[in-house]
């Protein structure tokens, strides 16, 4: 269906804390009426750090059935929602291998004008939750897509306390997300659906009133990478 919104959560989650934040997004978003793609990346540890781990390994084999991201839940999404716990302040590697494989949509100008948004787990408190989706904010910029951060737009966000994302602290593990984190997880995920759905309408409209494609990118402000460029 043309107006059908199609929103893709991509993620990775080593012991499942990531997880259960892309499963409230995902929920939240179905019942805003998206069609929804749940998607985690290629796991790239060893399998050796992975069994050396009791926690890793069982959320490896809990979610086996989840499908793989790809490329192609990027080109059709409105919307996309990356999560990722962090390294060292950044995303972790097996999240940013799947972004470094994005350069042949970036060069079509496939991933401009699209929304896109965030979120995060980290094992300790300041340990790197803003910083994470900061980072994430420079490929989305580097794209030409639309952030939806959930700032301080929400009564659930005073107590979530992070604009920029929906964040946890798992405490190395021992914590999985509770009810404020959840409930700001599926917050984040409404207000993106319904910027989308506006964006998606919007352009929609321009394109209808234009001569041509073209025209109506330049009329509206937006467009990736063209021949002209």
């Amino acid at each position: 269906m043309a107006d059908q919104l199609t929103v893709s959560i991509i993620y990775y989650s080593a012991t499942g804390s990531v997880h259960r934040l892309a499963r409230a997004v995902a929920e939240a978003a179905e019942a805003e009426g998206a069609q929804v793609r749940l998607r985690k990346v290629h796991e790239l540890a060893p399998e050796e750090a992975i069994a050396s781990n009791q926690g890793w390994a069982a959320h490896r084999q809990e979610t086996q059935d989840v499908p793989e991201a790809s490329l192609e839940d990027l080109e059709v999404a409105d919307a996309v929602l990356f999560g990722t716990p962090t390294r060292y302040g950044l995303p972790a590697a097996q999240l940013k291998q799947f972004i470094d494989t994005t350069g042949g949509l970036w060069a079509q100008g496939k991933l401009a004008d699209k929304v896109y948004s965030s979120f995060t787990s980290i094992g300790t408190a300041h340990g790197g939750h803003e910083s994470t989706l900061l980072s994430l904010n420079n490929v989305i910029a580097h794209w030409g897509g639309i952030l939806v951060a959930p700032g301080y737009t929400d009564p659930i966000q005073f107590q979530a306390g992070n604009p920029y994302g929906t964040s946890h602290t798992s405490n190395n593990g021992a914590t999985p997300p509770g009810e404020v984190e959840l409930a700001a997880a599926a917050y984040q995920a409404r207000r993106v659906v319904r910027i989308a759905r506006a964006l998606k309408a919007g352009l929609a409209r321009v394109s209808t009133d234009a001569d041509s494609p073209e025209q109506a990118a330049e009329e509206a402000g937006v467009g990736g990478v063209s021949a002209r460029s």
